[in-house]
């Protein structure tokens, strides 16, 4: 398994990649079909931000669905325990739910797999595939755009909300097996979600603004 390293705002030291590696390598004990775990170590500079100041994010990819997990304290190797066993929970879950399936009767519920997370994810931006997007100004504009590519299957509502708790969104983007549309399905308050089906209709601009304007409402 290839663990691959990046740092924002900070510099990795030897020591502390060590320790980052010889954590990491149990992965494949829980989830030995994953090839690379990219790693992102970042570092907030805003002292009013202190608490939370040193970041680790890790996202699974290999052969099933995208893991990802993050966490934040005062000290990078609390923050690497903590994203570490966000992350080994949702492999084992992700793991029980395979077999679930193959052998043990009826696929696990959607409220049964989210009524174990500890506390709602954080995320200001999302990665996908463990791929980060690409950002450029739009046109003259000081306003810089990121975009980035979003490679799945169809599948179903339930399949896209076990999807959205393993990489730990707010939200999730797909496309509905039943329908063909693009979907996403969101975190409401609790334990309730939404769900948003795109139609597309050669009509005029300002009909599907207001349709848009309504949905948001």
């Amino acid at each position: 398994m290839e663990i691959v390293v990046t740092a924002r705002h900070v510099e990795v030291k030897e020591r502390y990649r060590q320790h980052l590696e010889e954590k990491l390598a149990k992965v494949p004990l829980i989830a030995p079909r994953i090839q690379r775990l990219d790693v992102v170590v970042s570092h907030e500079p805003n002292p009013r931000q202190s608490q939370v100041s040193e970041r680790v994010e890790i996202t699974s990819v290999g052969k099933g669905p995208v893991v990802r997990a993050e966490a934040a304290a005062d000290d990078p190797y609390v923050a690497l325990d903590r994203a570490y066993a966000k992350l080994s929970e949702r492999l084992r879950r992700a793991h029980d739910r395979k077999c679930v399936r193959r052998g043990r009767g009826a696929p696990e519920s959607v409220a049964q797999a989210t009524a174990r997370l500890s506390e709602p994810p954080v995320d200001t931006e999302p990665t996908v595939d463990g791929v980060e997007g690409t950002t450029s100004p739009l046109e003259d504009s000081p306003v810089q755009i990121r975009e980035k590519v979003h490679r799945t299957s169809p599948m179903s509502l339930e399949q896209a909300l076990y999807e959205m708790e393993l990489v730990g969104h707010d939200f999730y983007l797909y496309c509905d097996a039943d329908t063909g549309q693009p979907s996403v399905v969101y975190r409401r308050r609790g334990w309730e979600y939404g769900v948003i089906h795109l139609e597309v209709q050669e009509s005029g601009t300002e009909e599907v603004a207001g349709e848009q304007q309504a949905v948001a409402g």
